[in-house]
């Protein structure tokens, strides 16, 4: 009998173990890119221009090295070959951007591109021709000329013009797109690009801009929920959310501030969530407090964070289906000190008299901006639940800013440590989480950075008119991830051929070898009984 027990536990352990390394069944995996920065074509079949474009051709000293996107991977073109990718690696879906200006040239629905409409078509249909679900993003930061000329984002009347570009999204493809995004990354849009001034348009104004944005952005968006929610919910079920881009803020001191990390969570992940997510709807009402008070003392006779009326609350309160959001990178906030002026979002915060440092540990990869901090993933997961409650959570990008190396074994130290931190919040934390989307498919135009930094798990050579695409070390590591559903794959996967996707051990396998041995564990354990 000593034997029995001893091979049940010994088979009780072993399940425990099968088990701890698999993440939900239905858990889906992806990978992304955005329109301006991969497909090229930036004037083909008369596409119009976008604050990109415009950026990149009348200031060249904007661009590290002084690039452009106007071929950038020529995705418009090769755009079979990124399906061919996507399928080899087994991806369960693909989340791409459409370019507003590619499908409507001037921003307004009255010139409906038919070459921009063929384009996705084409893309969308293969995709699913090989299994892989669309995940489309409307914006992604390519706002039309014309647009930004009559205000861009500071212009209420864009939440309108929104709206239109939605309309004519979902009457072309939401018969075979489930999944929307409407707007990635918000706080680039709004708080990075008019703070900095170095983001497309180009334009500095971090007194007023920052917040019309922020407010006009989360109408727009609930406009374009609201709609498919009228026309088209009941014909397809599709799911609508848009991507925050979430910085993890923790206390540089404590417990001195715990209080101000509180506040700087609410300033930079609150004021584009807690419209939409929380009970009450609007603005935290913290940072309400806080704003007026502080616009009080410059001079202003209101809030430069402008109020809600009761029917936007209403309007924005309830317009997503799932939490989607990017993770990147955290920091530790503390008081600024005398003399120091922070620019929120890169390095602190004048609302807040804050300023932000790179946590204990931190390692980086091709840019300083990005300081690689695995557990704030978790932290993250765990403060939406508490704050926001036990909803749905997409990861919507997560991606490590590399170089041209093909063994990249970071890369692969990157996703393994992310996903670890993913499956402790699901398993331990109880976090709702359906899907992780790696960023990017592939090498991309990275904004200031141009062509100098590579997050790409395929390697593309820029200096080959034919813009070859080559996988890299990690894109074998995620297929084999994608294929066990498990971040804990084998030696033998990671350190197999770059060349090719022949079949090679993996996690799957490892899996499936548990099930063998428990069978085998428990037929000898009932020969003893």
């Amino acid at each position: 009998m000593t034997l029995t027990y001893s091979v049940v536990l010994s088979s009780v352990l072993l399940a425990a173990r099968c088990h701890a390394q698999q993440f939900p069944a239905k858990f889906k995996f992806g990978a992304a890119s955005a329109a301006y920065q991969v497909e090229g074509g930036w004037n083909a079949d008369g596409k119009g221009e976008s604050i990109w474009d415009r950026l990149v051709h009348t200031n060249k000293d904007a661009i590290e090295d002084g690039s452009t996107g106007d071929i950038a991977a020529d995705s418009y073109h090769l755009w079979r070959e990124d399906v061919e990718m996507a399928s080899e690696m087994g991806l369960d879906f693909y989340r791409f951007s459409i370019s507003w200006p590619r499908i409507l040239p001037s921003g307004l629905s009255n010139n409906i591109s038919s070459a921009g409409v063929a384009y996705y078509n084409n893309l969308i249909d293969e995709l699913l021709l090989h299994g892989i679900q669309p995940v489309v993003t409307m914006y992604h930061w390519d706002l039309p000329v014309k647009l930004q000329d009559l205000g861009g984002w500071t212009n209420p009347l864009i939440s309108d013009w929104f709206e239109s570009y939605a309309a004519v999204l979902y009457s072309l493809y939401a018969d075979r797109v489930k999944t929307w995004l409407t707007i990635n990354e918000p706080i680039v849009i709004c708080d990075f690009s008019y703070n900095g001034g170095v983001y497309a348009p180009g334009i500095k104004e971090p007194e007023l801009a920052p917040y019309l944005c922020n407010k006009h952005l989360m109408i727009a968006h609930a406009k374009a929920y609201r709609l498919y929610q009228r026309d088209y919910k009941h014909k397809y079920d599709g799911r609508i959310s848009l991507a925050n881009n979430v910085l993890w803020i923790e206390p540089f001191e404590v417990p001195r501030d715990i209080e101000l990390a509180e506040l700087g969570l609410e300033h930079m992940v609150g004021r584009y969530a807690h419209p939409i997510f929380s009970k009450e709807g609007g603005w935290p009402k913290r940072i309400e407090k806080h704003m007026l008070e502080y616009s009080l003392k410059q001079g202003y006779n209101s809030s430069r964070l402008p109020a809600f009326t009761e029917e936007e609350k209403k309007l924005i309160q309830g317009s997503a289906d799932f939490f989607g959001f990017n993770y990147y990178t955290a920091r530790q906030i503390r008081p600024a000190r005398e003399g120091e002026h922070g620019t929120w979002f890169i390095d602190g915060s004048p609302e807040l008299d804050a300023m932000l440092e790179v946590p204990p540990g931190a390692t980086f990869g091709a840019t300083e901006l990005i300081a690689i901090v695995p557990r704030g993933l978790r932290e993250m997961l765990v403060y939406l639940k508490n704050t926001y409650g036990d909803i749905e959570y997409l990861i919507t990008e997560n991606g490590y800013p590399g170089w041209k190396d093909m063994e990249d074994h970071a890369r692969i130290d990157f996703i393994r440590d992310h996903l670890e931190q993913l499956h402790i919040a699901i398993e331990e934390d109880n976090v709702t989480v359906s899907g992780y989307t790696y960023w990017s498919l592939l090498d991309n135009f990275e904004w200031l950075g141009g062509y100098g930094i590579r997050f790409g798990i395929y390697d593309v050579d820029f200096d080959d008119p034919k813009r070859t695409r080559t996988p890299r070390l990690s894109a074998k590591y995620y297929a084999c991830v994608i294929d066990g559903n498990s971040y804990n794959v084998s030696l033998e996967c990671s350190n197999s051929p770059t060349t090719a996707f022949s079949r090679i051990p993996t996690n799957g396998d490892s899996v499936r070898n548990c099930v063998s041995i428990l069978v085998w564990m428990f037929t000898v354990a009932l020969r003893f009984i």
